[in-house]
Protein backbone atom coordinates (compact mmCIF):
# COMPACT_ATOMS: atom_id res chain seq x y z
CA UNK A 1 0.00 0.00 0.00
CA UNK A 2 1.12 3.40 -0.84
CA UNK A 3 1.80 6.07 1.65
CA UNK A 4 -1.16 8.02 0.57
CA UNK A 5 -3.38 4.64 0.95
CA UNK A 6 -1.50 4.04 4.68
CA UNK A 7 -2.75 7.76 5.38
CA UNK A 8 -6.42 7.11 4.42
CA UNK A 9 -6.60 3.27 5.70
CA UNK A 10 -5.52 5.58 9.34
CA UNK A 11 -7.98 8.44 8.71
CA UNK A 12 -10.51 6.22 8.43
CA UNK A 13 -9.96 3.77 11.62
CA UNK A 14 -9.77 7.43 13.48
CA UNK A 15 -12.98 8.44 12.21
CA UNK A 16 -14.26 4.89 13.21
CA UNK A 17 -12.84 5.59 16.58
CA UNK A 18 -14.00 8.97 16.92
CA UNK A 19 -17.39 7.82 15.90
CA UNK A 20 -18.28 5.40 18.62
CA UNK A 21 -16.76 7.97 21.16
CA UNK A 22 -19.27 10.15 19.71
CA UNK A 23 -22.29 7.63 20.35
CA UNK A 24 -20.91 6.90 24.16
CA UNK A 25 -20.25 10.68 24.43
CA UNK A 26 -24.32 11.21 24.01
CA UNK A 27 -24.64 9.65 27.63
CA UNK A 28 -20.84 9.59 29.06
CA UNK A 29 -18.43 12.70 29.88
CA UNK A 30 -15.16 13.22 28.30
CA UNK A 31 -12.34 14.26 30.40
CA UNK A 32 -9.65 16.25 28.64
CA UNK A 33 -6.51 18.51 29.47
CA UNK A 34 -7.67 21.70 28.64
CA UNK A 35 -9.89 23.71 26.70
CA UNK A 36 -8.18 23.43 23.42
CA UNK A 37 -8.62 19.98 23.92
CA UNK A 38 -12.56 19.97 24.47
CA UNK A 39 -12.49 22.85 20.89
CA UNK A 40 -10.59 19.95 19.15
CA UNK A 41 -13.25 17.51 20.06
CA UNK A 42 -16.09 20.20 19.15
CA UNK A 43 -14.17 20.99 15.85
CA UNK A 44 -14.37 17.09 14.58
CA UNK A 45 -18.47 16.65 16.06
CA UNK A 46 -18.46 15.71 19.38
CA UNK A 47 -21.48 17.37 21.13
CA UNK A 48 -21.83 15.49 24.56
CA UNK A 49 -20.62 16.84 27.54
CA UNK A 50 -16.32 17.87 27.44
CA UNK A 51 -14.58 18.25 30.67
CA UNK A 52 -11.52 19.89 30.76
CA UNK A 53 -9.48 19.40 34.61
CA UNK A 54 -7.37 22.69 34.42
CA UNK A 55 -10.65 24.33 35.20
CA UNK A 56 -9.02 25.88 38.20
CA UNK A 57 -9.43 22.92 40.86
CA UNK A 58 -6.51 20.67 42.06
CA UNK A 59 -6.87 17.07 40.61
CA UNK A 60 -8.11 15.73 44.01
CA UNK A 61 -10.79 18.31 44.10
CA UNK A 62 -11.91 17.81 40.42
CA UNK A 63 -11.45 13.98 40.89
CA UNK A 64 -14.01 14.40 44.19
CA UNK A 65 -16.19 16.54 41.98
CA UNK A 66 -16.19 14.06 38.84
CA UNK A 67 -17.36 11.00 41.28
CA UNK A 68 -20.09 12.88 42.67
CA UNK A 69 -21.54 13.78 39.52
CA UNK A 70 -20.51 10.93 37.43
CA UNK A 71 -20.24 7.25 37.25
CA UNK A 72 -18.71 6.42 34.12
CA UNK A 73 -16.21 8.50 32.23
CA UNK A 74 -14.16 8.73 29.38
CA UNK A 75 -10.52 9.83 30.12
CA UNK A 76 -8.95 11.28 26.89
CA UNK A 77 -5.42 12.86 28.44
CA UNK A 78 -2.63 13.79 25.72
CA UNK A 79 0.20 10.83 25.38
CA UNK A 80 2.92 13.38 26.47
CA UNK A 81 4.71 12.77 29.57
CA UNK A 82 2.33 15.42 31.49
CA UNK A 83 -0.44 13.46 29.63
CA UNK A 84 0.49 10.23 30.99
CA UNK A 85 1.15 11.40 34.20
CA UNK A 86 -2.28 13.02 34.46
CA UNK A 87 -4.16 10.04 33.12
CA UNK A 88 -2.56 7.90 35.88
CA UNK A 89 -3.08 10.23 38.57
CA UNK A 90 -6.85 10.82 37.84
CA UNK A 91 -6.75 7.06 36.81
CA UNK A 92 -5.78 6.21 40.06
CA UNK A 93 -8.59 8.49 41.90
CA UNK A 94 -11.34 7.20 39.98
CA UNK A 95 -11.46 3.56 39.85
CA UNK A 96 -14.17 1.73 38.29
CA UNK A 97 -15.67 4.99 36.56
CA UNK A 98 -13.14 4.92 33.40
CA UNK A 99 -11.22 1.56 32.66
CA UNK A 100 -14.43 0.66 30.35
CA UNK A 101 -13.95 3.18 27.82
CA UNK A 102 -10.01 3.24 28.03
CA UNK A 103 -9.12 1.74 24.69
CA UNK A 104 -10.85 4.67 22.96
CA UNK A 105 -7.67 6.68 24.36
CA UNK A 106 -5.28 3.50 23.43
CA UNK A 107 -6.45 3.40 19.64
CA UNK A 108 -6.40 7.24 19.51
CA UNK A 109 -2.49 7.53 20.77
CA UNK A 110 -1.58 4.17 18.90
CA UNK A 111 -3.24 5.81 15.50
CA UNK A 112 -1.99 9.02 15.86
CA UNK A 113 1.74 8.06 18.10
CA UNK A 114 3.95 9.18 15.17
CA UNK A 115 2.36 12.51 14.50
CA UNK A 116 1.00 14.15 17.37
CA UNK A 117 0.99 13.75 21.10
CA UNK A 118 -2.21 15.35 21.88
CA UNK A 119 -6.02 15.54 21.70
CA UNK A 120 -5.71 19.17 20.04
CA UNK A 121 -3.63 18.27 17.23
CA UNK A 122 -6.15 15.67 16.25
CA UNK A 123 -8.33 17.70 13.95
CA UNK A 124 -5.12 18.85 11.70
CA UNK A 125 -4.35 15.50 11.48
CA UNK A 126 -7.36 13.65 10.66
CA UNK A 127 -7.65 16.75 8.08
CA UNK A 128 -4.10 16.40 6.40
CA UNK A 129 -4.72 12.00 6.29
CA UNK A 130 -7.98 12.50 4.73
CA UNK A 131 -7.19 15.12 2.48
CA UNK A 132 -10.78 17.33 3.97
CA UNK A 133 -12.04 18.18 7.09
CA UNK A 134 -13.35 15.16 8.83
CA UNK A 135 -16.68 15.23 11.07
CA UNK A 136 -18.18 12.58 13.02
CA UNK A 137 -21.83 12.79 14.01
CA UNK A 138 -25.52 12.03 13.40
CA UNK A 139 -24.91 11.30 9.56
CA UNK A 140 -22.18 8.32 10.54
CA UNK A 141 -20.21 9.65 7.28
CA UNK A 142 -17.66 12.55 8.17
CA UNK A 143 -17.36 15.23 5.71
CA UNK A 144 -14.78 14.53 2.94
CA UNK A 145 -15.07 10.37 3.06
CA UNK A 146 -16.30 8.70 0.15
CA UNK A 147 -18.01 5.35 0.53
CA UNK A 148 -15.36 3.49 -1.99
CA UNK A 149 -12.21 4.12 0.53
Amino acid sequence: MNIQGDDLERAERLKIVFQALYEVNKRIPIIVEGKRDVSALRKIGLVGEIIALHGGMGIYEFCEDIAERFHRVVLLTDWDNKGEHLYKTVADHLKGSWEEFSPFREIVKVLCQKDIKDIEGVPLLLERLAGAEVKVGETGEPEGFRGDI
